[in-house]
């Protein structure tokens, strides 16, 4: 049996450790490439109390840093990065393992930048996706964390990383890719059965195309990537299954994986006809149905829950994950975990 396939290098899994139970635990290391950032290497020119802020840092990432310290950088944006930084270490250092303090973000609503929120969805997802040989969920998985543009394209609707602009726009690579000598990215594909083979060698540089048209791989594949999610972070099994109708659909409870989702969803909750934009807006529908139905709440126990999947009005998608941990009825939400 061949070993199974790494992916996602650069988002520094590898620095990670783990817990008896599989969970993301946090290091040293791991910390210290934060302070690889643009944003917190000090220029040349930069004020001694920021040098040696950074200096102290990289000793030991895990030292106290009072208020003091940081006011005493004379650049406002270094403060402000720095102020930032502090507060995120803090809070991944306080939590045991990284799946509770992205937990303890959206269930208390912390507010901390999209960027570092991304970063830790992704690193959550590559230890529940650790071991996958499917391209097609891995892919999936990326909507995640990295936002897509949408471009329909006869009976396909292709997911394109935003990032990479059109098919032949290229990015910068990021500090850690430079670091691990990753090539940046080439032109997109669209990953099908003949590409898929090529997923793994090209997954940090986001550069595959996948088709979320009704009846493919890439919807049921985003489904499978939703049970797995649900599964590491709450331990709850579910099934996730893509529905082709809307029409003829008990109501009763649903989830919008994007703020657009969220406000068709109510629209059709309050009995409300969707116009042309909205219909043309939801590309996905997802029926979610709980293994064991005691988990949920007593009021909708046994009922299925249905997932919205809708693009902006300029044809992007932004999935936003914590959807799922919020929005399911889920009864005691803050046992489970």
């Amino acid at each position: 049996m061949s070993a199974p396939r790494d992916f996602w290098l650069s988002c520094g899994h590898h620095l990670l450790d783990r817990d008896e139970g599989g969970r993301l635990l946090v290091t040293d290391d791991f910390l210290k490439a934060y302070l690889a950032r643009p944003e917190l290497v000090p220029p040349p020119d930069a004020c001694a109390a920021e040098q040696e802020l950074h200096r102290a840092l990289l000793r030991h990432p895990r030292r106290p840093v009072a208020a003091g310290q940081i006011e005493a950088i004379v650049d406002a944006d270094a403060r402000e990065n720095w102020q930032m930084m502090i507060a995120w270490r803090d809070h991944l250092v306080r939590h045991r393992t990284l799946e509770a303090a992205y937990l303890a973000i959206i269930r208390r609503n912390v507010a901390f930048p999209q960027l570092f929120i991304g970063q830790l969805v992704q690193l959550i997802l590559r230890n529940a996706l650790d071991g996958c040989g499917d391209a097609f969920m891995l892919r999936a998985a990326e909507l995640f964390f990295r936002p897509q543009k949408l471009m329909i394209e006869e009976a396909s609707v292709l997911a394109i990383d935003e990032e990479r602009g059109s098919f032949t726009g290229r990015h910068s690579a990021s500090p850690l890719m430079a670091l691990l000598g990753l090539p940046e990215a080439s032109e997109v594909d669209v990953l099908n059965e003949s590409t898929a083979g090529g997923y793994w060698e090209r997954s940090d540089r986001f550069d595959m195309a996948l088709d979320l048209a009704a009846g493919g791989r890439g919807l049921a594949a985003l489904g499978d990537v939703i049970a797995r999610w649900l599964a590491h972070l709450l331990a709850i099994e579910v099934e996730v299954e893509p529905v082709a109708e809307l029409r003829e659909v008990s109501w009763n409870w649903y989830v919008g994986l994007s703020s657009d989702a969220t406000r068709i969803g109510d629209a059709i909750w309050h009995g409300d006809d969707l116009d042309e934009v909205a219909r043309d807006q939801l590309i996905g529908l997802f029926r979610l149905t709980f293994c064991d139905p005691t988990y949920m709440i007593e009021k909708v126990r046994g009922e299925p829950v249905y997932l919205l999947l809708a693009i902006t009005a300029g044809e992007a998608l932004r999935l936003k994950p914590q959807n799922l941990i919020s929005g399911l009825p889920i009864a005691n939400a803050e046992a489970v975990n």
